[in-house]
């Protein structure tokens, strides 16, 4: 049987030929989503319109073929359902017939529905990962490293069992990592998936949720998520912009696109009681709305927005309407090679009882900086930080500093955390050893962006400094 490896690198070699025909990764792996949908239909055979088979494809070559395939995106893409969201906006990007064909033909050597789930799945999600890591430019976006997704999810337990209504969503889904992560968690605790007839319906169709603003990685995680044997729910559209509906969540667990683009100006949302620009705080106020009580969350956080003035306003709010139980300090680079300077947490709440504590756990000071080949980020980087999270999903397990024998685990009383006017990233008692090495240094541009953060949060405070000058000066 072919592994997932062979069919990545089969299916990927090919894309860099595409590169001389004018195709990116992102366009490339697009394409991929098309077809491969269109081969997994022909082997089920599943019903699509006339003319729009895989075997009409197949059949086809030259100038024909290019003028079938467009035809074929634009009749899918009026479907209702599923196939109408996986096609809604479909273009093709081939100018060369001869290159269409040999896709199609790489595609057509591999029997899809015959691979196991896990194979066919991370075949998938491995092209993803080598757009990413192809550039800055890449598919960086959509992505939060495996080993960092997977801690999260072990200690947040997102067990659907128990609870005939649970859901899990993710509001910033791009390629639905934490959305599959849940799912293959799933699929572990229950040795594959021996679930009742019941529970394994809805499991397939009812406890997966997501929003994503842009259409391309929308496409990625609906395939993504067919390719696990599941029906998603992927919602196109602004998290932050647009009022969400009634629906409410048991578990949340996203990372929130980082930097200011697109941020300028605040949501006129009713149910936000900070009136910011900044995505990931707007981000964390939603997350406050969509939660049911009792539900619990995971948001992976820039350390400006646990330093920034209105960050305090925000998550004062947090503990006054949630127990914001544990915030994880993450190693440098741990977004490499896709955001390299930035620095970042996890912050851990559950909806429905104020805070009493804060435990912090430090992985970054003294860890050496994450770099893609000499230093790669592993799950053993987070194993110190589990076992003091303990076996509570809801954080309330038996904690002790003394878990952690190199001191990186620390807790802090609700009056520390207001002494400090909630600015999480003030607590910090391990000493740097040495000076980061300047080969580890991130690129001047991503300093940049880091930067632009920390001024454009300090602009938004000097903007309500001169408002209130000026309405003194006119009262």
């Amino acid at each position: 049987m072919a592994t997932m490896s062979d069919i990545v690198q089969k299916l990927w070699g090919f894309c860099h030929t595409l590169r001389h025909d004018g195709i990116d990764y992102g366009d490339y792996i697009e394409q991929i989503t098309y077809l491969l949908f269109l081969k997994m239909a022909d082997e089920r055979a599943l019903t699509l319109p006339k003319g729009c088979g895989w075997q009409t494809l197949r059949e086809k070559s030259g100038t024909e073929l290019t003028d079938s395939y467009v035809d074929l995106l634009r009749t899918l893409g009026k479907e209702t359902g599923l196939i109408g969201d996986i096609y809604a906006g479909a273009q093709s990007r081939f100018s060369n017939p001869v290159n269409l064909k040999r896709l199609i033909t790489l595609i057509d050597e591999t029997e899809w529905t015959a691979l196991g789930v896990n194979v066919k799945a991370e075949a998938y999600e491995g092209l993803l990962e080598k757009a990413a890591s192809e550039g800055k430019k890449g598919a960086g976006q959509y992505f939060t490293p495996r080993q960092l997704i997977r801690s999260i999810v072990r200690v947040m337990k997102p067990d659907p069992r128990g609870k005939r209504d649970f859901t899990i969503c993710d509001p910033a889904c791009g390629a639905v990592e934490f959305l599959v992560a849940a799912y293959e968690w799933l699929m572990k605790q229950t040795k594959d998936g021996a679930l009742d007839r019941d529970t394994a319906k809805r499991v397939k169709k009812d406890v997966y949720f997501g929003q994503e603003l842009v259409a391309r990685p929308r496409r990625f995680a609906l395939m993504n998520l067919v390719l696990h044997g599941l029906e998603p729910h992927i919602k196109l559209g602004d998290s932050i912009y647009e009022v969400p509906d009634s629906r409410r969540f048991d578990v949340v667990l996203t990372n929130p696109p980082f930097g200011t683009k697109g941020a300028n100006q605040a949501p006129d949302r009713d149910d936000f009681t900070v009136s910011t620009s900044n995505k990931q705080l707007n981000f964390v106020q939603h997350i406050l709305t969509i939660l049911r009580p009792g539900g619990r969350a995971a948001v992976v956080l820039p350390d400006n927005c646990l330093f920034a003035d209105q960050a305090g306003e925000v998550f004062k709010i947090v503990t006054e309407d949630c127990d914001l139980h544990t915030v994880l300090r993450l190693p440098r680079g741990t977004f490499t090679p896709y955001s390299q300077g930035v620095k970042a947490n996890v912050v851990f709440f559950t909806k429905g009882t104020p805070t009493k504590t804060v435990w912090i756990y430090d992985a970054r000071t003294n860890v050496p900086g994450i770099t893609k080949k000499d230093r790669p980020l592993t799950e053993e980087h987070f194993n110190g930080f589990e076992q003091c999270f303990g076996v509570d999903p809801l954080g309330r397990a038996r904690r002790r500093a003394a878990d952690s024998p190199d001191d990186r685990w620390r807790e802090f009383k609700i009056a520390e955390v207001r002494e400090r006017q909630f600015k999480l990233d003030g607590f910090k008692w391990l000493k740097e050893d040495s000076l980061e090495d300047t080969d580890d240094l991130p690129d001047p541009d991503e300093l940049a962006s880091e930067a632009i953060g920390e001024l454009q949060g300090a602009v938004e405070e000097l903007n309500k400094i001169i408002a209130l000058l000026d309405n003194r000066g006119k009262a």
